[in-house]
């Protein structure tokens, strides 16, 4: 389990890291990464923020990194879907020291990580996070 600190659960959020974040697709799973705004309340280079959270910046701000996850209905059945997920959930909590802080990320499941182990699973995400934050 993640803990809550950890979570990225508004829709608004997840549609934010999806809209705007980059993207680094593998066989198995998408990632999407979105940075946000820096602890001090400076926006994009430097410049002061527009003042309160507004729907176009995540609700990190600048704190520990946020993830959710997305598991369609094309990825198989709910006991599928869930097992993919915990696997997700589970690979994803060991690496959250990695991401960098206020960091929001959204891991996609693709159909093939149904049939994927753990190993299949961390080697995509591992390469995928790679691409996306370097």
């Amino acid at each position: 389990m993640l803990p809550a600190a950890n979570r990225l659960t508004r829709s608004q959020d997840f549609g934010l890291v999806v809209r705007r974040g980059r993207r680094a697709g593998r066989p198995r799973l998408v990632v999407h990464v979105l940075t946000s705004i820096p602890p001090d309340g400076a926006g994009p280079q430097g410049l002061p923020s527009a003042g309160p959270r507004t729907s176009s910046q995540p609700t990190s701000g600048g704190t520990s990194p946020k993830v959710g996850f997305v598991v369609s209905k094309t990825v198989g059945n709910s006991v599928v879907r869930h097992r993919v997920s915990r696997r997700l959930r589970h690979l994803v909590r060991d690496r959250l020291a990695d991401l960098p802080s206020g960091t929001s990320l959204v891991v996609r499941a693709l159909a093939p990580s149904a049939d994927a182990d753990s190993a299949e699973l961390g080697r995509d995400l591992d390469a995928a996070l790679r691409k996306v934050l370097r």
